[in-house]
């Protein structure tokens, strides 16, 4: 991998106090959802970030979340773990994707439709998975940032973008991408959640999502999962009718059941 990327993962900040007592927490059996309430309350800023998005429509709560306690209790651990690590990426690198074509709040849209899908889908198939699923399906187009920033710097930002026009698929993409920088979204975004010390299973949640096949046996589950949500939404399409459908070859072939997917695609384009 390139030195000069490798040095600015490395310099990348470490994650914040509040982040570290949220990642305490959600890793220690023993904690409860009270602790986590605690932490997040002493946090304004990430308060604010959790309180405006579970009002969202697309979560779909039948009425208003008015504090912490509840969102928490309706969101789970794992996924406020998502919403801290966002927060941190936000906070702790300058984001700028414009050579992706994409202002910033569209990339911010993206990420958290991406996650907000995974949290409805997995939901409805296996709980137990959202420990890893739902902090990676939020931050797994994270090293796009990284990408970005190398093109800039480089002045390869304009003749990427020309070149991006022509790419429909993500595989693609991560052809171009390794083009122009020498490695793809996945493989930078591991290397960030590696910096920062996150559990090996999150990392290879991420760095195995585009070949699930090709992942360790325990964690090819949870890179399928982040596969298909990522065929369904992403910089090209955002469950449109073609994302969707590619969605759906996916998952006959990775023989998961289609009726949870549907239903979740559903409520989202009511």
């Amino acid at each position: 991998m390139d030195e000069n990327i490798l040095k600015k993962i490395k310099a990348l900040p470490p994650l914040d106090d509040t982040v570290l007592k949220i990642q305490r927490i959600c890793v220690d059996k023993n904690s409860s959802l009270s602790d986590l309430v605690q932490v997040v309350e002493s946090d304004p800023m990430l308060t604010a970030n959790i309180l405006k998005s579970s009002n969202s429509p697309l979560y779909g709560f039948s009425r208003e979340i008015k504090n912490i306690a509840h969102a928490v209790s309706l969101f789970g651990m794992a996924t406020v773990r998502g919403f801290a690590l966002s927060s941190a990426i936000k906070q702790n690198i300058k984001i700028n994707l414009e050579p992706y074509n994409i202002n910033n709040n569209i990339f911010l849209d993206i990420s958290t439709l991406q996650s907000m899908f995974m949290f409805k889908w997995y939901s409805k198939v296996d709980k137990s998975l959202l420990d890893i699923l739902q902090p990676a399906s939020f931050m797994m187009e994270v090293g796009k940032i990284i990408i970005a920033h190398e093109l800039i710097e480089r002045r390869k930002d304009q003749a990427f973008q020309e070149d991006l026009l022509k790419v429909t698929s993500l595989d693609a993409l991560d052809a171009l991408e390794k083009e122009y920088v020498g490695f793809s979204n996945e493989e930078i975004t591991a290397k960030i959640f590696e910096q920062w010390n996150l559990e090996s299973e999150l990392v290879e949640a991420i760095q195995y999502s585009r070949t699930p096949d090709k992942a360790p046996e325990h964690i090819k589950v949870c890179a399928r999962a982040l596969h298909v949500v990522q065929t369904a939404v992403n910089i090209f399409a955002q469950l449109s009718d073609a994302s969707i459908q590619n969605a759906l070859v996916l998952l006959d072939e990775y023989r998961l059941q289609k009726e949870p997917f549907l239903e979740t695609y559903e409520q989202f384009i009511q």
